[in-house]
């Protein structure tokens, strides 16, 4: 069995469905072209490369808090679709809240007590994306809410800076300490080396190591917003099947660990 054939669940993507659901006005960027899906769409990819469910992401870029798109694509998914929105949604599917550091800064989100309350009430998830040492300053907040974390994009490292820049550190005891989860994905965006994207291999098998396989899932960034160069489905499934080459490990990257911790299972 290859890794087209085994069971996956993708853990990073945005539905981007502008004829249906248009752009809010002041929308940092409008996706357009290529840079578009629909639910439909992405299910018949999902179909294509037996992808079974997926955690879609709704995005600052297009639709900023509007979610009507994101709803929209949870009720068309017939239990295939989980999101990651706001906190008024749980019922609907919502099981987080995003932070995304990366691209507004850490000053946005550093009076969010209140709300981080409110989410540890409702048993939501926040998903945190950083880049370079923004988790240094983001530790105290994150630490004192109480709530279980998921951090994006293997916490976007700088490869010149090496394993042991501050912010990668901080990550790699967030999961050696079982406080986090950490999503093995978004290569392009911090790599500085085209696919396979070499340089950021010895960042995924550090967090592999510290966070095992069992607080670890995988996404695809599907349908890859600004990305520099072109990115497929396939070759991306195929260097998860190349850097985890046991199948063990894979189906509880891939199946066990995001079907746990996102609810599928129940």
């Amino acid at each position: 069995m290859n890794i087209f054939d085994e069971p996956k669940i993708d853990c990073h993507n945005h539905i981007f469905d502008p004829a249906r659901f248009a752009y809010q006005a002041d929308t940092p960027l409008r996706p357009a072209g290529q840079e578009c899906g629909s639910a439909r769409l992405f299910m018949q990819v999902m179909d294509a490369y037996g992808v079974r469910h997926a955690l879609v992401v709704g995005p600052n870029s297009g639709y900023g808090a509007d979610n009507r798109c994101l709803l929209d694509a949870i009720a068309r998914g017939g239990g295939r679709f989980k999101g990651i929105a706001v906190v008024e949604l749980k019922s609907q599917g919502i099981v987080g809240i995003a932070f995304n550091p990366a691209l507004l800064g850490v000053a946005h989100y550093l009076k969010s007590e209140a709300l981080l309350d409110k989410l540890r009430q409702l048993d939501l998830l926040l998903q945190v994306q950083v880049e370079k040492d923004q988790l240094c300053e983001l530790l105290p907040l994150l630490g004192a809410s109480g709530l279980g974390l998921l951090i994006d994009h293997c916490g976007r490292p700088d490869p010149e800076a090496g394993l042991q820049q501050p912010g990668f550190e901080a990550l790699l005891e967030l999961g050696r300490a079982g406080r986090a989860c950490v999503k093995l994905s978004g290569f392009a965006k911090f790599s500085h080396q085209p696919h396979p994207h070499a340089d950021a291999w010895p960042f995924v098998h550090a967090l592999a190591e510290a966070f095992t396989p069992d607080a670890c899932v995988w996404g695809s960034d599907w349908p890859y917003l600004r990305a520099a160069e072109r990115i497929d489905y396939g070759p991306q499934l195929k260097l998860i099947e190349r850097l985890f080459p046991d199948s063990d490990e894979r189906r509880r990257l891939l199946w066990d660990t995001p079907r746990r911790l996102f609810g599928w299972d129940r």
